[in-house]
């Protein structure tokens, strides 16, 4: 039976909502705070189970993955949240794994690709799947298979870049020394065709893009430069401009550090926050615009950064701070405005009544 939600619009404000606690990193300035109200929440829909990956069909229904191994297409015009696929006998949803990512192909809609884990022969493992939407999300092929998997730090984020290539993050697996290995698919982005194969460009002659990663979950082009953001330990989760062939640390740092061996990131965070995504803003909010947000799951706060021209973080703000509980998944919806999902239903929440949500961020006058 088909698992449906309605959508529920709600009128009331989340409140006022300012600076409230801005971090800073080296190299950014002091923020200024306002008190003015800039913005309303709406809730699109909920009841979801983890929601974790999104993306936009061309009529502006959203497909929302939910990590047990369904996905939801959320009809714009009908305003109602609808079942369309049951992958959980695929999908082994153990731990931080099971149904992750999802990308709609760029020129052919009809194409979807999500990230799983699955049970391997030699045990979890995660691949990339290609999908045809009209048919019920029946799967087309596997075109990636044998990234390491774990209960933990499995990546899952896929992302079409500019050029029309496919991007995937790939986690640790919980082998910190796998990260280093550039023969391991472990701890990586990998760059792929959207046939599957190893980007002939890619700079060691496999898929991978850059390595000496833990567990990166957020992909953002901006003017054609790749942006990540990775989970750190206890200490040092990370904003990183992705370079094809660079070294970003892991295992062996955390954060910038001395020398030149490995790439530092622009933003480090200690205490962590465990960022959960990433996506630059155009929408309505005029003092948004161009800035850098990605959810937080320690954090319990939606991320504002604004980076220069000169890729240096300049400004940094909490937004929705302890008001929704840990978030994952921010996106830019159909209609430009900032949407971003609930993780409370993963087992380190607590979940409200309506959990999981997915919430959209509009300005006060957009009523």
């Amino acid at each position: 039976m088909k698992r449906r939600s309605y959508l529920r619009s709600l009128a009331a404000v989340a409140g006022t909502v300012g600076i409230g606690g801005c971090l800073r990193t080296a190299g950014s300035e002091q923020p200024t705070t306002t008190d003015e109200p800039r913005f309303r929440i709406e809730t699109v829909t909920m009841e979801l189970e983890v929601p974790w990956g999104l993306d936009v069909a061309p009529d502006g229904d959203l497909f929302v993955t939910e990590r047990p191994g369904r996905i939801q297409r959320v009809a714009r015009e009908s305003n109602r949240s609808e079942q369309v696929a049951d992958l959980t006998d695929e999908v082994a949803a153990h731990g931080e794994g099971g149904l992750l990512g999802f990308a709609l192909h760029p020129d052919d809609p009809d194409l979807a690709y999500t990230y799983q884990t699955y049970e391997g022969e030699s045990g979890l493992t995660n691949r990339v799947v290609r999908h045809r939407v009209s048919e019920g999300f029946a799967r087309e092929s596997v075109v990636f298979d044998g990234i390491p998997g774990a209960s933990i730090h499995d990546g899952g984020r896929i992302a079409f870049g500019p050029d029309g290539n496919l991007f995937v993050t790939t986690g640790d697996a919980g082998q910190g020394s796998l990260a280093q290995d550039r023969d391991s698919l472990a701890g990586k982005v990998l760059r792929l065709t959207p046939e599957g194969e190893p980007h002939p460009d890619n700079p060691f002659g496999n898929a991978a893009y850059t390595y000496g990663h833990r567990n990166p979950q957020g992909l953002a082009w901006r003017e054609g430069t790749l942006f990540a953001t990775e989970h750190g330990p206890s200490t040092g989760d990370e904003i990183n401009v992705l370079r094809a062939g660079e070294n970003y640390g892991w295992p062996e740092v955390t954060g910038p550090s001395d020398g030149d061996r490995f790439a530092d990131p622009i933003a480090a965070y200690t205490p962590t926050i465990a960022p959960g995504s990433a996506t630059f803003y155009d929408g309505p909010v005029g003092d948004w615009q161009g800035d850098f947000f990605f959810g937080t799951l320690a954090g319990t706060h939606l991320h504002r950064v604004r980076i220069d021209d000169r890729n240096r973080v300049v400004e940094q703000e909490r937004v929705l701070d302890g008001k929704y509980g840990r978030l994952r998944t921010t996106f830019t919806g159909p209609d430009d405005h900032l949407y971003v999902t609930t993780s409370n239903r993963d087992g380190r929440g607590t979940p409200a009544p309506q959990d999981d949500r997915v919430l959209r961020i509009q300005p006060f006058e957009q009523q």
